[in-house]
């Protein structure tokens, strides 16, 4: 079904740091990028609770001020299973406080809106999640299983079909032959199935001895080792949007704003700097060091200038680098 057809809703997390700031920027950006978007907008607040140190619910009233004004309601959600020790973990447990039944995308806050979502051709029937992604993981080690063992060992855990979820047409031991998405989009008609699912495997992964997972890192990457199984299961796959859409012309998954100043197009740059200028939205974003100074104080044409978007180092780590070294490297 057409997303200009059908209804879903949209679900960010914000919480007191950042995510707050970025929240609002995500808000303004689906306002004035798809103003005929007829879904709901919520941002997921985690509550207090003793999975938490500190309250990491949104108290800025400016800041909800403007989610409010931006047409965004705020979602209180209570961390029953991650929290503070696996922060990622708040898009898996926000999912549980949804409408039931009803279609959504869930994006990380580091988004921008920069087209039509109409012009996304959403099946919610059908699971699928962001696939700009880089082989983070697993890492094979030396003497353990590699790419196939040890995604074989996660699929036959849950009672699923390794064999079907495989590329052919990528070679053994490569990481694309195997399912593997970037947690920054996902979707599926009822959040409650999905969220259900994707806790009950990403709880299974981190609490449970697989043998194979002996020497795999799972912070940060536990939420996109648990992913892959969740669409497969659920009748998802690699090819469920066309490409170029969302991670393209509609959204931006930026994740940092010096990184976006120096790798992202005119157009996302054009958006950023459009939405933020308003003074309501201004008054609130001025606080956040790094849009003060990237954005209000133009230094972000700076970090624009030192790099030639049609020929980028290859490793991010580069990038980072020649921004550090001249003193913009902000978060």
């Amino acid at each position: 079904m057409q997303a200009d057809r059908q209804k879903f809703n949209i679900l960010i997390i914000g919480q007191n740091n950042r995510l707050q700031y970025e929240a609002v920027l995500f808000a303004a950006s689906l306002r004035h990028s798809a103003p005929g978007y007829s879904g709901r907008l919520f941002v997921g607040v985690p509550q207090p609770g003793p999975r938490w140190s500190q309250d990491p619910s949104i108290r800025n009233e400016d800041v909800l001020k403007a989610l409010k004004q931006l047409d965004a309601e705020i979602l209180p959600f209570s961390s029953e299973v991650f929290g503070e020790s696996y922060p990622y973990g708040n898009k898996i447990e926000a999912l549980a406080a949804l409408p039931e039944g009803e279609p959504f995308v869930f994006f990380d806050t580091d988004t921008l809106i920069t087209g039509d979502l109409a012009a996304v051709p959403f099946d919610f029937d059908r699971p699928g999640a962001s696939q700009k992604v880089e082989g983070t993981w697993p890492k094979p080690t030396l003497y353990g299983p590699g790419f196939d063992g040890i995604w074989r060992a996660l699929y036959d855990r849950f009672g699923l079909d390794f064999q079907s979820s495989i590329d052919p047409t990528q070679p053994a031991e490569y990481w694309r032959r195997y399912l593997y998405f970037n947690a920054g989009y996902f979707f599926y008609k009822c959040p409650r199935q999905f969220g259900t699912r994707f806790l009950d495997y990403a709880r299974t992964i981190r609490d449970e001895e697989i043998p194979a997972l002996t020497g795999q890192n799972l912070d940060p990457w536990l939420d996109q080792a648990a992913l892959p199984l969740v669409i497969h299961a659920l009748g998802g796959g690699r090819d469920v949007l066309p490409a170029d859409l969302l991670d393209g012309s509609v959204s931006c998954h930026y994740r940092l704003f010096p990184l976006l100043y120096a790798r992202e197009s005119d157009r996302v740059v054009e958006v950023l700097e459009t939405v933020a200028a308003p003074n309501k939205v201004k008054k609130v974003l001025k606080n956040y060091d790094p849009l003060k100074r990237l954005v209000y104080q133009g230094k972000g044409t700076r970090i624009r200038a030192m790099f030639d978007r049609d020929n980028l180092p290859q490793r991010e780590q580069a990038i980072r680098k020649v921004i550090k070294n001249k003193g913009l490297w902000l978060r």
